[in-house]
């Protein structure tokens, strides 16, 4: 698929996934230190070099705890970001990614993304003694300019994790719907906690813009059981135009 032309203001669904359909993370620290990652490299600024350095250098010693402290030690002495995009959600799965991006600086996507890319390869690979490319190919991206398709979207990233207990709900056929929001407010590697109210990852997104949308958190957490509902009564064309922006 052919990459749309990036334009300030506007918003894309990217997505990328391993090289072969490998596991791209293998563990929580890994899940750490991409979503660490997401926000360090979303500056016009140069990145703080004490956790790049140690994570390149010595990367079998990171630790939850490491991540975590280096983190806020950079946060706090850094300078005011210069945000190349804005992120508005995103959803880390073993083997792939999905971000909800709406571009502030010309040529923010792709700064952004080489950045995100280079950065989380180099980690990874000196981390598992491996070399070569780790996610398959460039970053693909669809310009969202329709409203259904906004509408749908966040509710399609944050459900991705699903597929690891009920993979039966892209068809609207989850069994226990109950167990199915329990398992995504237990699941850390995506934006939904935070636009739920439960603090997890805060500072990584820019939430204002599609919580005005959505009516605000107290809101969007009694939409999605009904999303999960409705979904079964999607029709295949909708379902087919849907997988043209979902990017799978």
């Amino acid at each position: 698929m052919k990459k749309p032309q990036f334009i300030n203001n506007e918003i894309y669904h990217i997505y990328n996934r391993g090289v072969e359909k490998r596991k791209v993370f293998l563990g929580k620290t890994d899940y750490l230190r991409f979503i660490h990652d997401l926000f360090e490299f979303n500056d016009e600024n140069p990145c703080a070099p004490s956790n790049i350095r140690f994570s390149i250098r010595h990367p079998a010693k990171i630790d939850t705890l490491h991540c975590l402290k280096t983190w806020s030690l950079n946060i706090s002495k850094r300078k005011p970001r210069k945000l190349l995009v804005h992120l508005l959600a995103f959803c880390l799965m073993p083997n792939h990614f999905h971000l909800f991006i709406k571009q502030n600086e010309e040529n923010g996507i792709v700064q952004f993304m080489q950045k995100l890319g280079t950065g989380y390869s180099m980690y990874f690979n000196e981390k598992q003694k491996r070399v070569g490319h780790l996610f398959q190919g460039r970053f693909k991206a669809v310009l969202v300019n329709e409203e259904k398709y906004f509408d749908y979207l966040p509710y399609y990233i944050h459900f991705n994790p699903l597929d690891l207990i009920e993979p039966s709900w892209r068809e609207g056929k989850i069994k226990n719907y109950q167990k199915a929001i329990n398992f995504l407010n237990s699941y850390r590697w995506s934006s939904y906690l935070d636009y739920i109210g439960k603090k997890n990852f805060p500072s990584v997104t820019q939430r204002e813009f599609l919580l005005d949308i959505f009516g605000g958190e107290e809101n969007y957490r009694s939409s999605i059981k009904k999303w999960l509902k409705e979904m079964s009564k999607v029709r295949k064309s909708d379902i087919d135009e849907f997988k043209l922006i979902t990017l799978e």
